[in-house]
């Protein structure tokens, strides 16, 4: 029963810590990256607005994580 509830706590952790984040895209149309952080070397080069959406969204939309964060 401990097991259960422990193994529990564990994925519920990991589940808010993972697709409940808020990251930050380039609005540009070919952006394809999301990034930890506002100051991402990453995102230097985004002439389009920066946004901020949830991790699980960012993925929503075939972004994937940066290189420079990686």
């Amino acid at each position: 029963m401990i097991e259960k509830l422990l193994l529990l706590i564990i994925i519920m952790l990991f589940t808010s810590f993972t697709s409940d984040k808020d990251v930050y895209i380039c609005q540009s149309k070919n952006a394809k990256r999301y990034h930890f952080t506002k100051d991402c070397k990453g995102l230097s080069n985004c002439k389009a607005e920066i946004g901020k959406v949830t991790l699980s969204e960012a993925e929503k939309q075939g972004k994937t994580v940066c290189g420079y964060e990686d």
